[in-house]
């Protein structure tokens, strides 16, 4: 018997089984593949609290989630004793200089952000072509999501937390209302506690079932050919400082000199299939934003699968039976929102009341 258990080992299971065990709780996370290889690993890792296709209700979850990012990232090194690549130098959003309500949105939302002169864009990316586009700077950051999710099953290991993966659950233990534990295809685990953050799989555990569905998005990776400096040493080359995101496409930058460039939206079930056809497109959108991209060489190529909701907004909170709760559905925004979740469900959990209002995000909507 354990404490709480977690379904799900991706970023937002791993980051709540660490807040929780950091209040005294034991902790049992159960994960079907290999822990953290799924919608963590495929993500691109841009903070994009800013955006302006956030959803309204969703922004001060975002907002909150981000501002506590940096203390998030040094507990973790502190724990695991890894490095995280955090990067703070902030976002270039390309629009159409015709669009007028877009900007409007995004200087409601984020009224950091800034318009970028001619000059300015041009000694922050002196080779970002923009054409007839307008550049306005957004204060976000971004994270190698891998090396965080990988850092974050580190310190679990560290502060106690089982781990078992290979464990798929296919069925909730309820009776009387109350939730006693799950049942894999293996063996029952038993808790008087568990949280459902199983990412794209969330919606098919038996018997409360949920509409979350997966999204596939299809991304690669560039770097520059490797050049040498004067005593021989492999020199690494900065393309790009910061985030650039059109519409067409995103780049991202890693402080090793990567570019990781995304992504697609498809709705294509829990197929993972790279498409050459895919790939090149996004690199062509790439290369002519940033024409340097076209002497980079491609380093990998892979799809994810975001977990999606009808209303494109999180499950979060307590479900009707009692001692299941839910922390699934973020869609584009599971990296960016593991800080906050992982804090309002262990604070549900431990029996108080979260600052932020959760019904727009209620298990109960979809009953």
């Amino acid at each position: 018997m354990t404490d709480v258990i977690i379904i799900g080992a991706g970023l937002i299971g791993v980051s709540l089984g660490l807040a929780l065990r950091r209040r005294g709780a034991t902790v049992l996370i159960l994960e079907s593949v290999e822990p953290g290889r799924e919608a963590s690993y495929a993500a691109a890792g841009m903070l994009a609290q800013c955006d302006p296709h956030l959803p309204a209700l969703l922004r001060p979850l975002a907002l909150a989630s981000a501002k506590t990012y940096p203390e998030f990232i040094r507990k973790i090194e502190g724990e695991s004793g890894q490095r995280i690549d955090y990067r703070a130098s902030g976002t270039i959003l390309l629009v159409e200089a015709a669009t007028g309500a877009e900007t409007s949105d995004l200087k409601v939302a984020c009224p950091e952000s800034r318009s970028l002169g001619a000059d300015e864009l041009a000694a922050l990316e002196p080779d970002l072509q923009c054409r007839s586009r307008r550049a306005i700077y957004l204060p976000e950051a971004a994270l190698d999501p891998r090396q965080l999710v990988t850092a974050a099953l580190t310190a679990a290991k560290h502060l106690g937390i089982n781990l078992a993966n290979g464990s798929s659950v296919i069925e909730l233990l309820v009776a009387n209302g109350r939730i006693s534990g799950v049942r894999t295809q293996q063996k029952r685990f038993l808790s008087p506690i568990v949280v459902n953050c199983a990412g794209a799989w969330a919606g098919h555990i038996s018997p409360r079932r949920l509409p979350i569905r997966p999204v596939k998005g299809q991304l690669l990776a560039v770097a520059p050919q490797t050049s040498h400096d004067a005593h021989g040493n492999p020199a690494t080359q900065q393309t790009l400082q910061h985030v650039v995101r059109a519409p067409e496409v995103y780049l991202v930058p890693r402080s090793d000199g990567r570019i990781v460039i995304g992504s697609t939206l498809e709705e294509a079930g829990f197929d993972k299939q790279v498409e050459t056809s895919t790939i090149q497109r996004l690199q062509s959108a790439a290369i002519s934003l940033l024409p340097e991209i076209s002497n980079c060489k491609i380093l990998e190529t892979w799809a994810g699968l975001r977990p999606a909701t009808p209303d494109l907004l999180p499950v979060l909170g307590r479900t009707e039976i009692h001692g299941y709760f839910v922390a699934a559905g973020h869609y584009r925004d599971g990296i960016l929102l593991a800080p906050i979740t992982a804090e309002i469900i262990s604070q549900i959990i431990g029996g108080l009341l979260p600052e932020f209002d959760l019904s727009p995000f209620a298990p109960s909507r979809f009953v």
